[in-house]
């Protein structure tokens, strides 16, 4: 490839050397440098990219992008950019040939609710014959191949290469989840973009490494709808109008409200043995009755969003409602059948926001008794053990505090310090450190009509411990505990 061809969409300045040069490799990684190769110095919260720009001309790299001064040897082409981010969302595009212009790309930014609704889009789509991407917080989905996830939104280098491979094998449309930390870090910086999503916003991803403050974040979300040809909105939250006050896009809204182009209306709490969910009218742009076997209010703004998108592919109302019933997430409110008795399930809830967003959803349903089984991690803010033992203690009528993935801490010093926090509330708790034992209890002890929450670990299947990380997956912890439980049962 000629390097004016990798270069085609950007702004820059030949500092040194020619544009007229061939190349074989782009990266910004310095391991991965060979000869040929184009190198973008990236500056990051620990390395700067600009800093390794000798050793890379000594493992052959021919052409090095940056945005501030460097000493380069003669032989290399100096190309100066304002923003080596931006330079390497555009060249990646070039480089694997704009496969993004291949697929109907549909991106959801948001606090919560990305994950639910990429997964419900995507079912919605195949269901009526498009082969469909995923990039998300979980893993990406290429066709039968799929990639765990690192960052919900990968290096824009990973993001094309995955196009380059949706397209080849035949997808015509991927559904993605977008940070804020991804657009404010240009990782999506030139997608064109046929539909954004904007779910919701909520005080979070405010910090060091992060965004600078609330009013940050919010500007970042709004960066999605420059660069979309539809955005669809939930007009009741409240930062709507902020984040979308310098959208060039046309607008759709959905919601409760009034105002919404797709409402919400009649919702109604669906219970059964071992199963919660919700039902619903949905009204305005569509017409139509809804049943999700996903508990929650956040279930019919996850379902709406995925109807308001869905509606863009003429998609039929009757297919529409079939992939909304079966529609699962691995570690989002996954319902785990073990009994007629009581409720199970599995989620990531992981802070204190979503924990007690998703215990005060699960009251809504008057259990029994509402479980919470959960820990923290290890090595992370303290504060937020303090805040999930407080939330567990006033909302759970009993708490098993376990262990996460303790790292280099010791498991009951995490607990402890989640202790601290249900001191402050009357809640009743019990401490079992091992995960497993914890699991065991919790269905020993269950009683009829109990609702069981294994929370924090959600689709993850390790336990990081000492630096290692182990097989451990809470689907197989209680498939274990049942067949423990019968044989147990048989030998009495």
């Amino acid at each position: 490839m000629k390097l004016t061809k990798l270069l085609e969409r950007l702004d820059y300045n030949i500092l040194q050397g020619s544009d007229e040069i061939e190349i074989t490799e782009l990266t910004n990684d310095s391991r991965n440098v060979k000869k040929g190769s184009v190198f973008v110095c990236i500056t990051g919260a620990v390395r700067d990219g600009h800093d390794f720009v000798q050793e890379v001309a000594e493992k052959g790299a021919t052409v090095v992008i940056v945005e501030k001064e460097v000493e380069a040897p003669e032989q290399v082409t100096v190309i100066k950019v304002e923003d080596t981010r931006y330079a390497l969302a555009l060249t990646s595009a070039a480089y694997f040939g704009y496969p993004a212009d291949e697929l109907k790309v549909i991106g959801i930014t948001g606090t919560k609710g990305k994950t639910t609704t990429t997964y419900m889009v995507k079912s919605i789509l195949e269901g009526v014959g498009h082969k469909v991407g995923l990039i998300g917080t979980i893993e990406a989905i290429i066709g039968d191949e799929i990639i765990p996830a690192k960052n919900t939104t990968p290096e824009s280098f990973t993001i094309h290469q995955y196009f380059r491979k949706m397209v080849d094998a035949g997808c015509d449309a991927v559904v993605m989840e977008v940070s804020s930390q991804g657009l404010m870090l240009h990782r999506t910086a030139g997608i064109p973009f046929e539909i954004g999503i904007f779910t919701n916003l909520g005080e979070d991803h405010i910090g060091p490494n992060e965004h600078k403050d609330f009013d940050d974040y919010k500007r970042c979300k709004g960066l999605l709808f420059k660069q979309c040809k539809i955005g669809i909105a939930n007009v009741d939250d409240a930062h709507f109008e902020d984040v979308f006050k310098e959208a060039t896009c046309q607008i759709e809204t959905f919601g409760f409200s009034e105002k919404a182009d797709l409402r919400a209306n009649d919702v109604k709490l669906v219970s059964s043995p071992g199963h919660l969910g919700v039902a619903y009218k949905a009204s305005g742009l569509l017409n139509f009755e809804v049943e999700i076997d996903i508990p929650g209010t956040f279930s019919v703004y996850n379902s709406l969003t995925a109807i308001a998108v869905c509606r863009h592919f003429d998609v039929p109302v009757t297919k529409i409602t079939e992939a909304l019933k079966t529609a699962k997430v691995k570690g989002r409110i996954e319902m785990v059948k073990v009994s007629d008795d009581f409720t199970l399930m599995i989620d990531y809830a992981h802070n204190a926001m979503s924990l007690e967003s998703l215990l005060t959803t699960l009251k809504e349903y008057n259990p029994k008794r509402l479980v919470c089984l959960f820990g923290c991690g290890g090595n992370r803010a303290k504060a937020r053990r303090f805040e999930m033992g407080e939330v567990s203690g006033n909302l759970a009528d009993l708490t098993i505090i376990t262990s996460d993935n303790p790292r280099f801490e010791e498991p009951q010093d995490i607990i402890n310090d989640i202790k601290t926090g249900i001191s402050k509330t009357n809640g009743n708790y019990v401490e079992i450190i091992d995960r497993k034992e914890a699991i065991r209890y919790a269905i020993d002890e269950a009683k009829v009509g109990d609702v069981i929450v294994l929370a924090g670990k959600g689709h993850e299947d390790y336990q990081e411990i000492k630096g290692v990380k182990y097989d451990m997956d809470e689907r197989v912890l209680i498939a274990e505990v049942v067949k423990e439980s019968k044989r147990e049962n048989l030998i009495r």
